[in-house]
């Protein structure tokens, strides 16, 4: 049996928490696109085009972080401000947030006490070094919301 709530209007905290979470979603939304154009990037480069590896990686990395920036400003955060001074921005927040996840890897997979362990899951190895980027991804996930919602499209 279903239960019928009354329709009432929403509170400013419930409206502000719903528009947070309706942007974070759309947020990670777009982090699955750009791995996935990351990755087609990556794929094109080295196995169609015979580009060298090292070089596939960067322009990959680079087609992301630029589908990234056009879409968080346009789409996540709906921004109308100055182009260059948000790209600069995000641009600084992308490499703050990737040194405190690649920190938080190195912290986890050097000095914890799962360090160098290995787990057997199903005839699948996970490492130390695949739990600690797990949780490195979680925390360049959160950090990189918060920074580009109170800094690069404030």
């Amino acid at each position: 049996m279903k239960q019928h709530i009354e329709d009432r209007p929403l509170t400013n905290s419930e409206l502000v928490k719903q528009q947070a979470t309706t942007q974070f979603i759309k947020y990670a939304v777009v982090g699955v696109m750009n791995t996935m154009v990351t990755l087609i990037v990556i794929f094109v480069c080295k196995s169609l085009l015979g580009v060298p590896e090292v070089l596939s990686n960067a322009l990959g990395y680079i087609a992301g972080v630029v589908n990234s920036f056009m879409w968080n400003k346009t789409w996540v955060f709906r921004s109308k401000k100055s182009f260059r001074r948000e790209a600069v921005k995000f641009a600084i927040g992308f490499g703050l947030c990737y040194v405190l996840q690649l920190g938080v890897v190195l912290g986890i997979d050097n000095h914890s006490p799962i360090s160098g362990m290995e787990w057997d899951i199903m005839g699948f190895t996970l490492s130390s070094y695949g739990v600690a980027t797990l949780i490195g991804m979680v925390v360049y996930t959160m950090a990189n919301f918060v920074y580009n919602k109170t800094v690069a499209f404030k």
